[in-house]
């Protein structure tokens, strides 16, 4: 049965008629209810729409520095979550413990609250690692090995009212368990925006020079992994680009909005046109429907991260975020000895926020987000190590059963840099990720302060560089054409088409506001 939430256009509420002027009905916008309290977008993020949807701002109520190995706060004020007030917090004693107003959900507002992840002895069986839960006072949910690792990992729910971190210590203390943490959250890293004047359908391709990099490259025989929500491999744009859809969740939800953009902005190539049309994508669940839109686990990532380095993957596309994570930084760090190029949403928590992960792990690409005037998105993160820059505001994309939605987050920067990565490994499959890396800030054009910066990192992004700075390879068998181009079932996308050309990809919307502003029609 697909999920309700899945339904965009029964989650558009009424909106002032003097507005729906403006937008096109047939367009998944994703607009939402106000929250209760009269919550308002955070500062410096703008809309011309009532009651703008924006996720949640992602930052924790502490800093890093002010929590434990398995992520818990100590000693700083801990917002509450049972509905105590604005203004009123929690505040966590010396010996580590809340005090007993503090709600339990408060010390997980990054963890599912009772679960935990563990990694086991391997040469235990399912009955005898159902008998180690037991003597824990544990229910073993699930457990796997995981050839990327190397290990065999656990999940664990707490059966009763013991704390989390005294069940955490006593079970880590076991000889048979080599590691114990929380079991993370992760969020998908979107904003729905207004439309504003311009070409939102096409803004980003110019931007990137996208038109003539794929003169060189459109990505063929690359394959991509997108961790991500489900994707309507079914939508026009994406037919004949998802090579395999594996389910890392094991749900019967249907194809989700963010996944399907994230796919359309690497590979769409009918009315729009992705990054790298030619490229496989590997799609993989790992997101599913919560109360405050899609969310993972680290055990869910885990397997995502594995199902992709055992079924090919070059590159791994991480539109999400979450907090620093050891069972996670560890299956980056071992696709990244494979040869994976990791590429991540520098996170849409603002300004204020503490780096976010995957983003922020030292092998990964991150991405902030700009927008048709190369500004920075108000709420894209900044730090040290963002690495690169991309459209990210106001893009126009493929949405379930064959509508299109514009939305913004750097969830779509960092799958633009996933496209451009492909098209650089078609020219040279045997590019490093340290190079790939090299090459993209090198050729990237400098924004803000001359030179690295916390904003832009090198600077945006230009595919047509970086795909020529890249020596071109023959391909495996000796031949110089893509075999993609050739692969029977597969649609023939043309590299590229002009700006101005007013193809069959694009169509007049007498709907948009602006006069004369051109976008692709939604069926």
């Amino acid at each position: 049965m697909r999920s309700p939430n899945l339904n965009i256009q029964s989650r558009i509420p009424t909106i002032n008629p003097a507005v729906t002027t403006r937008i096109n009905p047939n367009i998944a916008v994703g607009i939402g209810r106000t929250p209760p309290g009269g919550n308002t977008p955070r500062p410096g993020v703008s809309s011309t729409l009532p009651n703008a949807r924006f996720s949640p701002n992602l930052s924790p109520a502490c800093s890093y520095a002010h929590r434990d190995s398995s992520g818990e706060c100590r000693e700083k004020p801990v917002a509450r979550s049972d509905g105590g007030g604005a203004g009123k917090s929690a505040r966590i004693g010396n010996n580590g413990a809340a005090s007993r107003k503090t709600p339990l959900a408060a010390l997980n507002q990054t963890a599912i609250p009772n679960e935990l992840v563990a990694e086991i002895d391997g040469s235990l069986s399912d009955a005898q690692a159902d008998a180690l839960a037991r003597r824990h006072g544990l229910v073993r949910l699930q457990s796997q090995n995981f050839p990327l690792i190397g290990a065999t990992i656990g999940l664990f729910r707490i059966t009763d009212r013991r704390p989390l971190e005294k069940v955490r210590r006593e079970f880590a203390a076991d000889t048979r368990v080599r590691s114990v943490q929380l079991n993370f959250r992760y969020l998908l890293q979107d904003q729905k925006a207004a439309a504003h004047g311009g070409d939102p359908a096409q803004y980003a391709l110019a931007r990137l020079r996208l038109p003539q990099a794929h003169a060189l490259a459109s990505g063929a025989n690359v394959t991509i992994a997108v961790i991500d929500s489900g994707i309507d491999d079914r939508h026009p744009e994406l037919v004949n680009s998802v090579a395999d859809n594996f389910d890392a969740l094991g749900s019967k939800e249907g194809p989700h909005v963010h996944g399907t953009g994230i796919a359309g902005v690497i590979v769409a190539h009918a009315r729009l046109m992705g990054s790298a049309p030619q490229a496989r994508i590997l799609g993989i669940r790992a997101f599913g429907t919560a109360a405050n839109g899609p969310e993972s686990t680290t055990f869910v990532i885990l397997k995502a991260l594995n199902h992709a380095a055992l079924h090919g993957a070059q590159i791994i596309n991480m539109s999400f975020a979450g907090p620093k994570d050891p069972l996670v930084e560890r299956g980056i760090g071992a696709a990244a000895a494979k040869g994976m190029v990791m590429i991540a949403a520098s996170g849409n928590a603002g300004p204020k926020s503490p780096p976010l992960y995957p983003a922020a792990n030292a092998n990964v690409i991150a991405v902030s987000a700009t927008d048709a005037r190369d500004k920075l998105f108000a709420a894209s993160n900044r730090g040290g190590h963002v690495a690169i820059a991309a459209p990210g505001v106001d893009i126009f994309l493929p949405a379930p059963e064959e509508k299109y939605q514009m939305t913004s987050g750097t969830s779509f920067s960092a799958a633009f840099i996933s496209g451009i990565a492909a098209l650089m490994l078609e020219r040279n499959p045997a590019l490093k990720p340290g190079e790939v890396r090299s090459i993209l800030t090198k050729t990237a054009r400098d924004l803000g302060k001359p030179g690295h910066d916390d904003q832009f990192g090198a600077g945006a992004a230009d595919a047509f560089a970086a795909v020529s700075a890249v020596v071109a390879t023959p391909f495996a068998g000796g031949s110089a054409t893509p075999a993609a181009e050739s692969a029977p079932g597969r649609q023939q996308v043309p590299p590229t088409r002009a700006l101005n050309e007013p193809s069959a990809a694009m169509a007049s919307d007498g709907s948009a506001t602006g006069g004369g502003v051109h976008r692709p029609a939604a069926k």
